[in-house]
């Protein structure tokens, strides 16, 4: 071949080094929002854990108390301090608490521990049922106060009538003589109610009350609170109760006495109570919204985010 002798030669492969190009998808950019998002998942992902740990604890420990209640009452009193109290129906309340606490807790920690979408999703729909039913029950009480009140008037007639009646099962007249001795009342209406009740009445011209609607503090008798113990209910069996044991005492018309009814001390109880209350059912309720979009929002960004970090390895 001839070649022109004065002419630049021309090279057709470059010397000058190519700089590569980020290929969309993958900017520095979005790589750092990546890396925030995922830091910001752990975080709400322990978090999670760690309330649920906390939660299960305490769950355990409601459990404990249940079940030691069941099996030594005497222990558990003295051991709390309490002077009376309607442990039977207390501890199988405690006992239920406790198990389900703990195994919602368990639920939540497992779910976020572990990031399995279809335990946080059980653990986002059990906590949406529980706070629907709130808002239900909330709803019904208000709406349903007046057939509520009268409810809760015939359960109660009926256990001042049946008081002791059967000796084997006293769970609902412990619980009434708890409400008497914290409210400071009598009755429902009035002491009268306990007039007309068969196993209190006798030939005399006198007539008989629960111990728990007599008045300690006029009367200066610590042995109110001994009388009505849960301690000593244990100790006398069915057998040898007799009709009109230490438990009841005998109320002449003079005697000291609650002359108020059960009915307007409860009323009064829930007007003084009813900021508390209130509070307590918002703090729950705001509690379980905590929750619920905590682990609604982890279900949902597990996948999108691992989906990211598999396209950048």
């Amino acid at each position: 071949m001839k070649t022109l002798d004065g002419l630049p030669s021309v090279s057709l492969v470059s010397t000058s080094p190519i700089t590569p190009q980020p290929s969309s998808g993958h900017s520095p950019l979005q790589a750092k929002m990546s890396s925030a998002q995922e830091s910001c998942l752990s975080l709400i992902k322990y978090l999670l854990f760690v309330f649920n740990l906390f939660f299960f604890v305490l769950g355990s420990l409601v459990f404990c108390f249940g079940i030691w209640i069941l099996v030594d009452k005497t222990s558990f009193v003295s051991f709390v301090g309490l002077s009376f109290m309607p442990l039977q129906i207390w501890s199988k309340a405690l006992a239920i608490s406790g198990i389900l606490t703990m195994g919602l807790a368990l639920l939540g920690c497992l779910g976020a521990l572990k990031e399995l979408r279809c335990l946080l999703g059980l653990y986002f729909g059990i906590l949406l049922l529980l706070f629907v039913t709130q808002i239900t029950l909330g709803i019904l009480i208000s709406t349903q106060r007046t057939r509520l009140e009268r409810k809760v008037k015939d359960i109660i007639q009926e256990t001042i009538q049946n008081y002791y009646a059967n000796p084997e099962n006293t769970e609902a007249e412990e619980s009434w003589d708890y409400v008497q001795f914290q409210l400071r009342c009598c009755g429902w209406n009035s002491p009268e109610d306990w007039y007309r009740v068969p196993s209190l009445s006798s030939n005399e011209s006198v007539y008989h009350v629960p111990c728990s609607c007599r008045n300690s503090s006029v009367t200066n008798d610590s042995s109110v609170l001994d009388m009505i113990s849960p301690t000593q209910f244990s100790r006398i069996g069915p057998l040898a109760r007799p009709q009109h044991s230490t438990e009841l005492c005998v109320v002449p018309a003079n005697s000291n006495t609650y002359r108020e009814g059960c009915s307007r001390s409860l009323q009064k109880w829930l007007h003084n109570n009813l900021i508390s209350i209130v509070g307590i059912c918002l703090g729950v309720g705001l509690l379980e919204l905590g929750f619920m979009s905590l682990s609604i929002f982890l279900c949902r960004n597990l996948d999108q985010l691992y989906d990211r970090l598999a396209r950048y390895r």
